[in-house]
């Protein structure tokens, strides 16, 4: 399985996601081979198409596909969680939902 973790340095949200990300992998037994990318122009932005940070992509696809649509910018990222609150961080239960789902299919 192949993992991009993408993240802004400037954007205080992505250690959390790391470890929420790490905490799923380790909770599902799954080695992964995860590629840090630390996003730092807007080129560079719009070359991964990356809607903010954090941002978690699984076999290439974002693991939350609302947000994936979203301009592709310097800034922190929104998600909205399953009851609906927003967030900076993806929930533990959207990594592993991503992370089961490339499973199935590999």
């Amino acid at each position: 399985m192949r993992i991009h973790f993408l993240y802004w340095a400037e954007c205080p949200s992505h250690p959390e996601a790391w470890q929420r990300l790490q905490r799923a992998l380790t909770d599902l037994g799954i080695q992964a081979e995860i590629e840090r990318i630390e996003i730092k122009t807007d080129e560079e932005a719009e070359r991964w198409k990356f809607p903010g940070s954090p941002t978690i992509l699984v076999e290439g696809r974002d693991i939350d596909p609302a947000g994936a649509g979203m301009p592709s910018r310097l800034t922190c990222r929104l998600y909205h969680l399953e009851n609906g609150r927003p967030s900076p961080v993806p929930s533990e239960t959207m990594i592993r939902r991503a992370l089961e789902a490339a499973l199935k299919e590999a």
